[in-house]
């Protein structure tokens, strides 16, 4: 989380539980997307598996709550050492 954060130029809600972040974004951002393997995209605002609900730690920097998923993707993608899928070869 604290590694992305700065790479975004606008950023909705976001929660922490002090191990995990979860950041919102709009409905159906993961279509056509294959997220880094270190991430966790949950459908729905549910969050499985956390032990508790976690805290808001970033409101919107405007009026939209969510951040947007392309530059999300390419922030985590360049955090992780991941080549977004768009850019692998195409395999047949």
């Amino acid at each position: 989380g604290p590694l992305v954060l700065p790479r975004l130029p606008r950023v909705g809600c976001v929660y922490a539980d002090g191990s995990h972040w979860w950041w919102i974004v709009p409905a159906d951002s993961d279509v056509a997307l294959e997220w880094p393997e270190s991430t966790h995209y949950a459908t729905g605002a549910l969050v499985p598996d956390a032990p508790g609900a976690p805290g808001l730690i970033h409101t919107p920097d405007g009026t939209v709550p969510y951040t947007p998923p392309i530059p999300l993707y390419l922030a985590l993608c360049r955090v992780f050492g991941t080549t977004p899928s768009w850019s692998r070869p195409m395999v047949a």
